[in-house]
């Protein structure tokens, strides 16, 4: 009898489809929200608490990722792929986790408080240093096209799987029984 289940379980299931919807939602607020002086200071306002949203999650997830089994990917695939799935799945947890706590130590660097809703304040992570603000809007910056660049990848991936291999892979986070 297997160990390795044929499916994610319903919790990762449920927040890998959740984070997806904010990680989105969050990557177009973003470039929406750099392009338009009259759109900015709400969607700051947006920007902010789905970030620390976003990190929340990725925290849980994280965690349950690493303690629940996990279905393996078929034995067809070639070693190439599997590499690449496993480098994309760490780079997109490693942004999920950076991305938020870049912005926040971006604005605690450029003096600004990170407000969630009004009456409560985040901590600042960094002194006030115009330079180190500098800095991390651009790494800030440079990470959100990274994690653009990687989500595409990502459903690129599993749409090759759901429609073209129809191994499985997809079946396994989507919540259907595996080939």
């Amino acid at each position: 009898m297997s160990t390795q289940p044929d499916r994610f379980a319903i919790s990762l299931r449920v927040l890998h489809w959740l984070m997806a919807v904010l990680i989105v939602a969050m990557l177009g607020v973003g470039l929406v929200m750099t392009s338009s002086l009259t759109l900015r200071p709400l969607l700051l306002d947006i920007h902010r608490p789905l970030g620390v949203a976003i990190l929340l999650l990725a925290l849980l997830r994280l965690g349950l990722r690493l303690t629940q089994a996990t279905p393996p990917l078929p034995a067809s695939l070639p070693r190439w792929q599997v590499w690449a799935a496993q480098a994309s799945h760490v780079a997109l947890y490693a942004l999920m986790l950076a991305m938020p706590l870049l912005g926040w130590a971006m604005l605690s660097a450029g003096g600004m408080p990170v407000q969630l809703w009004p009456g409560t304040l985040l901590p600042a992570l960094v002194t006030p240093s115009p330079t180190l603000y500098s800095l991390l809007h651009q790494i800030h910056q440079l990470g959100a096209w990274a994690l653009a660049a990687l989500v595409l990848g990502h459903i690129g991936a599993a749409l090759l799987h759901a429609w073209v291999h129809r191994d499985g892979v997809w079946q396994a986070m989507a919540g259907g029984k595996r080939r």
